[in-house]
């Protein structure tokens, strides 16, 4: 058969691969411990002769490892580990692959807890610099010679800056840099960081993928363009599997295996169903996202809105080479900010909440609440008003949010 589009693979692709009974969908594994015939083949998936197999559940189950194709696939990449959160993908990624006296460069406009983790890696030894990385020079002008890693964000939440995916992937390869790119923004429905260089790829699968609000999980994905025998953080165990498996069984074993942070086969069952329609989502969310904009971009009680899809937009030339859509999340301010509590409170489809991607449209003001700890020195180096507000526009009617917006911008005077 010739290659499968999008979503006809993610629709077919458990029960091509084979499943039990001749179910369409792989079924949910509860098993903890995983037994088998011979002790030599216990004895094999311990030390990794033995591929395929299970031990325990914590380091994975059936169910975890058919949603680990599933992104696999959708990123075009070589292996995927699955964690119990987002965050728990990016922390097991920071740590197992970093130690004390490496070198960290970030983009300066990430999400508000991946800030908040940078101060935990500060304390345990490992040098941050954040940089405005929409110019990939700021990057390059950051490097030194214990720097191991550089990580992004595709869109960044709130201020939807989005780096010079590019020209960083360039750097990156030159100077033999690790290059995460987190893709929760974007999904890969809408950017494979792989056509950038990426190294490795993280999902927040909560959001985009899952896409229902109704199940947490994270993603770790690895591209195959890195190669993982140059770099001198891989333990000595792991350097007699090849060159291109050692980075991710080393955040499986140290991630899954010490760490914990382990996905349940209930949730992943969850988040692989999610997966089915996340082009249909992506692009009708998308399309509210643009719509919304526009509308907020023309009205009068409208200072900035921040949306990539506006040709108002500093990277709104990246976001069209690059991206198939410019996803649902934009964010915006009032020319009256003391009247913020005051419109939000009005409005009756978006619901005051965080989290994002959903199916619903949600709203928050991001300085008192997912940046307060910042502080206002760092809400002022990402952009971050005291009245910026964040919108993660869902699939409702486009007509019923804007005449919901529209109702309640009457109170913004």
């Amino acid at each position: 058969m010739s290659k499968q589009g999008f979503t006809t693979s993610i629709v077919h692709g458990d029960r091509i691969g084979g499943t039990e009974h001749g179910g369409v969908r792989q079924p949910i594994h509860t098993s903890v411990q995983y037994g088998f015939e011979r002790v030599e083949d216990l004895i094999g998936v311990f030390q990794g002769t033995k591929k395929g197999g299970f031990n325990y559940a914590r380091q994975g189950t059936p169910t975890t490892a058919a949603l680990e194709r599933k992104i696999t696939s959708l990123e075009e990449g070589v292996g995927t580990i699955c964690f119990s959160t987002g965050m728990a993908a990016i922390t097991a990624t920071f740590l197992t692959l970093l130690r004390a006296g490496d070198h960290l460069i970030s983009s300066r406009y990430v999400f508000g807890n991946t800030n908040s983790l940078f101060g935990t890696l500060r304390t345990l030894g490992v040098e941050v610099t954040t940089v405005d990385a929409c110019d990939a020079k700021n990057v390059k002008d950051a490097i030194r010679p214990n720097t191991r890693m550089v990580f992004v964000e595709t869109i960044a939440n709130p201020g939807t800056q989005i780096p010079d995916l590019q020209g960083i992937g360039n750097v990156c390869r030159e100077h033999g840099l690790a290059y995460v790119v987190d893709n929760t923004i974007t999904s890969p429905a809408l950017f494979k960081p792989k056509a950038v260089g990426a190294s490795l790829v993280i999902n927040s699968l909560t959001k985009t993928i899952a896409g229902h609000g109704a199940a947490l999980g994270g993603a770790v994905t690895d591209t195959g363009l890195f190669d993982w025998s140059a770099y001198p953080n891989i333990a000595d165990d792991y350097r007699r599997s090849a060159a291109k498996e050692q980075g991710l069984l080393q955040i499986r074993k140290k991630g899954l295996r010490d760490m914990g942070a382990s996905l349940s086969s209930e949730q992943a069952h969850s988040i692989a169903m999610g997966a089915e329609t996340l082009a249909l989502r992506v692009k009708q969310s998308s399309a509210n996202a643009l719509a919304l904009a526009q509308f907020l971009e023309g009205h009068e009680a409208i200072g900035k809105v921040f949306y990539p899809g506006l040709k108002s937009h500093p990277q709104y030339e990246i976001a069209q080479a690059l991206f198939k859509g410019a996803s649902w999340l934009l964010s915006f301010e009032l020319l009256n900010a003391e009247r913020m509590i005051d419109v939000v409170n009005a409005l009756q489809l978006p619901i005051k909440a965080t989290g994002l991607a959903d199916t619903r449209t949600l709203i928050i003001p991001v300085a008192p609440t997912i940046f307060f700890e910042a502080g206002a020195q760092t809400r002022k180096e990402m952009g971050i008003s005291d009245g910026m507000l964040r919108l993660s526009a869902g699939i409702e009617d486009i007509d019923d949010l804007i005449a919901d917006f529209s109702q309640a911008l009457k109170l913004a005077a």
